[in-house]
């Protein structure tokens, strides 16, 4: 108990002053079945050389995205990381730093967020872009937070192509607040009629293109209808490389554009960490959660950085604040900033040619497979394959054969009966000696 410094004397006096009588009425709104009934079973005790040996024979058991043909999407992408962005992100001074409550001593840390925020603004077309939040899914939630308090409404609309863990992030927090959420049935041929849920209740539609099926969308119509009701288009990517290769949700008229920016400078670690970027057209501002970094001047009339707006709830008062988000993903926000730089737009745009070129490569040849057939009719670098097996067990052979195939669409929509369904992606990574792999596996498999 050394790393458990209370006594029972310390216990009762902080149960007395909140005023229950045991520990356990603290955990009063969890589910009895919830809870534990014993300690789980793990070995009590153990040495530091036991543990590491122990962690590692788990850790074995893994496979990892570098390791075999990798064909896994539905929101997390292996892309080539430079070796450049770690060396760099693993510098001191970026690697120890903080937030920059303090802008005379962390210019180099506002610095690099300032260039974050334009080059997420240049990349959605949007008019400005806030210095990050966790993840495309929590960014997706607060996006529709947003969209509540500019128009006084409480309905979301969300798209039947929407990331299922992205939809689930929207209504959980919509429970918790009692808004309201209209959630269409998936929608794998991106032929719903979103338009016609659109009303004059509606605060915001919530769209992804390419959405989690892979179909790439126009959402100039939905950007339309939704203005015209005085509602809002939240346009939402997985894959900010497709920002390289279509038309970017500014130019359809969204109106706030959130996604998953893990694809530039963050490589896949086993489920994170990831960086959420968002971004809004400059009349919602002062409605952004998070924080924005600013360009200004000093008294010397020097070029600095300061935080223009830190509207979260450890800057204001909690009824002010915009969000609860109390950090933002500054290193994984850095790698990116400079897995871009390195990239540039020329750079940028050949490495979304090259992935949907793969992705071409690859649908062409699993279309010759006999019991795939290929359904969408637009792509980036993502699509769904339909199967004459469950995509489950077609994905748990293949990876016997030290192939990761994609994603069942079961394992994001279980119940759905969208058994048969695969997510396959293609990006830089993949050889044709990757894709000739896959292909001969699925055909034996099937």
């Amino acid at each position: 108990m050394r790393y458990l410094p209370l006594t029972d004397t310390d216990r009762e006096d902080m149960l007395a002053r909140i005023g229950v009588a045991h520990v356990d009425a603290l955990f009063s709104d969890v589910p009895a079945d919830k809870l534990l009934t014993a300690p789980l079973d793990l070995p009590r005790t153990k040495g530091e050389l036991e543990v590491e040996r122990i962690m590692a024979k788990m850790a074995a058991r893994n496979v990892s995205a570098s390791s075999v043909p990798f064909f896994v999407g539905a929101g997390a992408y292996k892309h080539h990381v430079p070796a450049t962005v770690d060396h760099l992100i693993q510098r001191s001074e970026f690697l120890t730093s903080y937030t920059p409550y303090q802008p005379e001593i962390a210019q180099g840390t506002l610095q690099y967020l300032f260039e974050f925020q334009t080059q997420v603004a240049a990349l959605t077309g949007m008019d400005v872009a806030n210095a990050s939040m966790y993840d495309g899914s929590t960014g997706t939630g607060e996006a529709v937070l947003m969209a509540h308090r500019v128009t006084k409404r409480r309905k979301a609309v969300l798209s039947g192509g929407l990331h299922p863990h992205y939809a689930e992030v929207v209504r959980t927090l919509s429970e918790m607040a009692n808004d309201a959420v209209v959630s269409l049935p998936p929608d794998v041929s991106a032929r719903e009629d979103i338009l016609s849920q659109i009303d004059d209740d509606t605060s915001c539609v919530v769209v992804q293109n390419p959405d989690v099926f892979g179909n790439l969308r126009d959402l100039a119509p939905i950007a339309a209808k939704a203005q015209a009701h005085g509602a809002l288009l939240i346009a939402v990517f997985t894959e900010i490389v497709s920002l390289g290769a279509i038309v970017p949700p500014g130019a359809m008229g969204a109106d706030i554009v959130v996604g998953e920016g893990q694809s530039i400078g963050n490589a896949l670690n086993f489920g994170g960490p990831y960086v959420g970027l968002f971004a809004a057209k400059s009349k919602y501002l002062r409605q952004m959660p998070g924080r924005l970094c600013g360009e200004t001047v000093d008294s010397t009339g020097q070029r600095g950085f300061v935080l223009t707006l830190s509207t979260r709830e450890q800057h204001i008062r909690r009824d002010k604040a915009t969000s609860n988000i109390c950090t933002n993903s500054g290193l994984c926000v850095l790698a990116f900033t400079i897995h871009m730089t390195l990239l540039g737009q020329a750079g940028f745009t050949r490495l979304a040619q090259v992935n949907h070129a793969n992705a071409v490569k690859l649908a062409d040849a699993l279309a010759d497979v006999a019991g795939v057939s290929v359904l969408n009719d637009s792509f980036f670098n993502e699509f769904t394959v339909k199967l004459t097996k469950p995509a489950a067990a077609v994905v748990e052979a293949l990876a016997a054969k030290g192939i990761l195939g994609g994603v069942p669409v079961s394992r994001l929509l279980p119940g759905a009966g969208l058994d048969d369904l695969l997510l396959v992606a293609s990006t830089e990574i993949n050889t044709d000696e990757d894709r000739a792999a896959f292909v001969a596996a699925l055909a034996e498999v099937l």
